[in-house]
């Protein structure tokens, strides 16, 4: 089975830079969420943290 990372280059030589754009973008994104979740769940108001 390839690698997913030849297959993304496979596709973006046929079609362009406009899906390895996309895919950039959708992977900062998640990664901006998962770094506000990371960092927004060490806030929460927790009764037994005193």
């Amino acid at each position: 089975m390839p690698h997913i990372a030849v297959l993304l280059a496979a596709a973006s030589e046929e079609q362009g830079p406009g899906d390895t754009l996309r895919i950039v973008l959708l992977v900062s994104i998640l990664g901006a969420v998962l770094l506000a979740w990371f960092l927004l769940r060490g806030y929460r108001n927790n009764d037994d943290n005193d």
